[in-house]
Formats: C-alpha cells, structure tokens, sequence
C-alpha cells in the first residue's frame, strides 16, 4: 500500500522541478541578444554610451554614501542635544554632515538629469541607426522576400519597439549592475544589525517578479502572433487617407465599412491587451502587498530595538533607510531583470529579421557582364516555380535571343511573361535549368554589374514623388546630376513636351505628397518611366507593358521611335497590343508555362494557331 501511494507522490515533484527547470532556462536564454543591443548602442553612439556608464557607477554608490551620511547627522544632533550644545555650535557641529548629504543629494540630481539628457541622445541616434539596418538588410534581400506575406510580418515584428527594446536593455543591464553595486554597499551596512534582514528583502521581491515575467512573455507573445492583422490596420489606416485610393472609397461608399473592420480589429487587440494588463495588475497588487507587511514588520523590529537601547537612533535612521532603499533596489533589480526579459524578447524579432540572407548568391570575383553583348540570351530547358509552390510557373523553355533582336512575350494573364523577365534579370534564379549570356550562366557573373546591362520598365512602374530630374535620372543614378543625359532620356521617352509646360522644367515636384508638387496623368508618368528607362545606356532593355496607360497611337510612336533607339541592342517586350507586337522580330507565344508558338508577325499569321486567333479577336474589335 505504501509502495502504491508513493508513485503518484513523486511525480508530481519531479514534473514540478523540470518545470521551474525549464522556465529558468528559457528565462536566461531570452537574455542572449543583451551583447546585441550593446553593439547597437555603441555602433549608434560611443561617447553617449561611455558617459552612461560612469554615471552608472556614480548612482551606485549614492544610495548607501546617502544612508551614511544621514545615520551621521542624527547622531551629531543627539550628541549636540545630550551635551547642551549651544545652537550655533551645535550647528557648526553637524553643518559638515548636512553639506555632506547636500551634496551627495546635488550629485544625484546632476546624474539624473545628464543621464536623462545622455538618453534621449542615443535613443535618437540609436534609432536612426536600427532603421538603416533594417532598410538596409531589405536592400540586401532577394525579391522572393517581398512576394511572400510571412516576411512581412517579420519585418513588421522586427520594427517593433527595436530601437526602443535595444536602449532599453542597456538600460536595464546599466540598472541592473547599478542596483547590484548598490545592494552589495546596503547589505554590507545592514549585515551590522541584521543578516535576516537581507534574507528577507531577498525572498519578499521574488513573488513579484516571478509574476511580472510571466505576464510580460504574455504580452509579447500577443502582438507577435498578431503581426498579420497588425499590417491589415496599417493597411486599412492608407486604405481610407490614402490619395490612390480616396476616389473609390468615396464613390463606392467604403469609408464606413473599412473604419468598422478597422474598429474591430483594435477593439480585439485591446481587449487581448486589457485583459493581460489586468491579471497583471492584480498580480502586483497581491504580491506589493506581500512587500508591504514585510517592511513595516522588520520596521516595527527595528523601532523596538531602538527603544530597548541596543543601538541608536542614528542607527534606526540609517538602517530604515537602508532598508527601504534595499526593498527598493531589490525591486528596481528585479523590474530591471523584466524589462530586460521582455525587451529581449523584442529584440529576437530585430536580431531574426537581420538574420535573413539572400538566395541569390552572387560568386566573390564573379565575371564583369560584357558590353556589347556578342553571342545573346539563351533560355536553356527552364523551369521554374516560385519558393514554397509545387506548381511550375515555366516548364521546359527553350529560347535564343541573338544580339539586336527584338522579341516580344504574348500570351494571356498567367501564362509566365513577367516571371520569364525576372528570371531573364536574374531576380531569381530557375529552378531548373540554366539562363545563359554570352554562353555563361547568369549566376556566375557579378550581380551589380549583371543588373547595370539591363534598362527595365514594368507595368507596376514607381511613382517616386521627387523631382522631374530625379525621377528620371534615377534610371542611371551615378549621373543624377548630368542634366543633358537625362534630357536626351527624357526627349527618348516622348517626355520633354510634358517638362516643357511645367513651371519648374526639370526641377518640379511631382506627385500630391508634397505641397506645390505636381499631378501627372497615367500616360504622363508612363512617358516619365519611360524615360528612366532610356536613361540607361542598358545592353538589354526590357518593357513589360509600360504604356498600357497611352492610347494606340501615342504608344505606337513610343516604340517606333524605341526600335529607332535601340540600336544593336536586345529588346524584350510584352504587351497586349497587337499592333505594337508585330514590330517585334519575333514573337514567343506563351500558354501556361511553355512556349506554344515561336515565330515573326507574318510567319505566326500563316501558321494561323493561337498568335493567329488573338489576334483576329483583337482586329475585329478596331472593324
């Protein structure tokens, strides 16, 4: 019998211990990005940094120099008082003690409001330099990052508080250090009077912090599992102040039905946030109330033996004070441990962003892209579908684009036209297969020079609200300022009749972000974008539908005077309409991955298949 009632007895224990076990060592582990945020505090600013440290040591001291200091005051004013000190000499006997303390009380109030000042200097620097990073590790990364939501919400969670969580764990180290150096200076007084005091301000915090780190995991464990939604808030608030969008929200009504989704997303978050924030607010009142009665009980010891004579009132008053600053650096440690906790846990989400690297690897001393371009593109047996996807996009392609050609990609939405010129500019890389320049598989060049050979314009164009100069010249951005080239770009584009009427020329802003910044229709941007596209002296010039916006004429003279342009050069098409395609030299006819026909205008007519048949749909709507 009591072999059969010890077995469920020990279990109990042991999954208790591996418990605690468990949670003290992913409590310690969440501490492993503090040498992080040092490193983002130093990079951001090292004098700040410096100067925060020493004020650290500084404030360390103070507490115990300040209970010293005043156990000296009231001692010399008992002294004074017991042998009938005149006043004045009575004064003049305690007065060092009072301008010791007066000036450790200067002191402390000086290293507060450096510190603070000290802090909101690196919190702006720090700031400035987290955002660089994460801008800069986006620039680093591939374009399958950016067409895959959980980045997202990766790179939503690591804007969160980043900047903020890494000053923050610097604080609360620098804290933690100044409460321990502090603590180590009381407890080496009180150890005088009591060691059981220290025993108990130890044990009565730990409740309180326990609690504390549990509920804070709980917060943050709430708004990283509701980045998603957290993007779709952000994206209702562009939605309904958005210029793109305000026609439609107006026309269709949406205003109101946008702001109530938006009202109940917030009214979850704040529900989920309301009833953490109040269990732990319940938490910190039972267990402050646990601190409490252990104070004042250890203060009525402390008065009782006052009264008995066992030590002075110097000493009650010293003792109290150090009692109460050791409950309140005890406290402020543990507060620190927590806030460190909990900003580590923020701060994973930066460090786990940063961590990301990019799957297009260029080689070290990849080969330089030639110029010109002698031997042509070469699609050879390439397959391809995008990461996290079983179903292949291209299928087996096969196609030769000698030099000067210009082909052009038809085909209906879907069939793999766009995703052919992402692998043809090696924004990715197929997953079967090889694309070839010169006879070389693009993944063997260098990846900057690769992309200086090629001009591109796609439909989804950018709409950079800069300057006419900038919008353009950022096709070639090393000649940003080279005002003739981005001319002759512009003349190229069919965009300086446009710049003409203009009241700044080339200077003007363009786009409503900015007051007196100028709208543009949707062909006028088109012949903008277009001319950022001749900016480049490009071996390669793809345009994937860029004049979709131009009516036929206007865009037929585009691309007459584009073939008049391009020289010897590749030139990659895509466009909808016929009358511009059959331009092309030849024509790739897309269908579902693979390409169905390949051939010029004339030849694809005779062959009267799939080119044929869009084509006649296309003509019969012009009769």
């Amino acid at each position: 019998m009591n072999s059969h009632n010890s077995i469920p007895s020990k279990q109990p224990s042991t999954s208790w211990i591996t418990r605690i076990r468990n949670r003290v060592r992913e409590y310690w582990k969440s501490f492993r990005n503090t040498p992080e945020a040092f490193r983002l505090v130093w990079f951001a600013s090292r004098k700040a940094a410096m100067m925060g440290i020493s004020l650290t040591l500084i404030s360390a001291l103070l507490p115990a120099a300040q209970a010293w200091a005043g156990k000296l005051i009231i001692d010399a004013i008992v002294l004074a008082a017991n042998q009938g000190m005149e006043p004045i000499i009575g004064l003049r006997y305690v007065g060092p003690y009072l301008a010791l303390e007066f000036a450790l009380v200067l002191i402390g109030s000086m290293t507060g409001q450096v510190r603070s000042l000290f802090d909101r200097i690196i919190q702006s620097q720090l700031t400035n330099h987290v955002n660089s990073l994460i801008i800069r590790k986006a620039i680093s990364l591939d374009l399958q990052f950016f067409e895959n939501p959980i980045f997202y919400d990766t790179l939503q969670n690591a804007r969160r508080q980043a900047d903020v969580s890494a000053l923050n764990i610097v604080n609360a180290t620098l804290q933690l250090v100044q409460q321990v150096i502090t603590l180590i200076s009381l407890v080496i007084l009180l150890l005088r009077f009591s060691p059981w005091l220290a025993v108990i301000i130890f044990v009565s915090a730990i409740p309180s912090f326990l609690s504390q780190s549990q509920y804070a995991e709980k917060a943050f464990r709430a708004v990283s599992r509701r980045a998603p939604e957290s993007r779709l808030i952000n994206y209702l608030e562009t939605l309904l102040t958005g210029n793109d969008t305000v026609k439609e929200i107006k026309l269709f009504g949406l205003g109101e039905p946008l702001l109530k989704r938006y009202q109940t997303l917030f009214s979850q978050f704040f529900l989920e946030d309301r009833a953490i924030a109040e269990r732990r607010t319940i938490a910190g009142l039972g267990w402050g109330m646990l601190s409490t009665l252990t104070y004042y009980g250890s203060y009525a010891w402390i008065v009782l033996r006052t009264i008995a004579g066992i030590i002075t009132l110097g000493d009650m008053t010293m003792f109290l004070a150090i009692f109460r600053q050791s409950q309140s650096s005890i406290r402020s440690l543990l507060d620190s441990l927590n806030r460190l906790y909990e900003s580590n846990l923020f701060l994973d989400n930066l460090m786990t962003y940063l961590k990301l690297q990019p799957q297009l690897v260029a080689p070290v001393n990849g080969l330089v892209a030639p110029a010109p371009i002698r031997h042509g593109i070469e699609f050879r047996n390439v397959s391809f579908r995008y990461p996290g996807s079983d179903v292949y996009v291209l299928k087996d392609i096969n196609l030769h684009i000698k030099p000067g050609e210009r082909i052009a990609l038809v085909g209906l939405n879907g069939a793999g036209k766009t995703t052919l010129i992402k692998l043809l500019t090696r924004l990715y890389d197929p997953t079967d297969g090889q694309v070839l320049l010169d006879g070389k598989d693009l993944r063997e060049y260098n990846l900057t020079s690769l992309h200086q050979r090629f001009g591109v314009i796609f439909q989804d164009f950018v709409r950079y609200q800069f300057t006419v100069r900038e919008n353009i010249g950022f096709g070639q951005v090393d000649a940003l300022e080279d005002l003739d080239r981005i001319k002759e770009a512009a003349n190229r584009g069919g965009a300086s009749p446009i710049i003409e009427k203009m009241p700044q020329g080339y200077e003007t802003m363009l786009g409503r972000h900015w007051e007196k910044g100028q709208e543009l229709s949707g062909g006028q941007w088109q012949k903008i974008a277009l001319a950022r596209a001749f900016m480049r002296e490009a071996e390669v010039l793809v345009l994937d539908e860029p004049t979709s916006a131009l009516d036929a004429e206007a865009e037929y003279e585009v691309f007459k005077r584009f073939g008049e342009l391009i020289e010897n050069r590749i030139a990659v098409l895509i466009s909808h309409r016929f009358s511009t395609v059959r331009m092309a030299d030849r024509i790739v006819v897309l269908s579902t991955g693979k390409i169905l026909e390949l051939g010029s205008h004339t030849e694809l007519i005779k062959l009267d298949g799939a080119y044929a048949r869009l084509f006649n749909l296309q003509a019969e709507g012009y009769r």
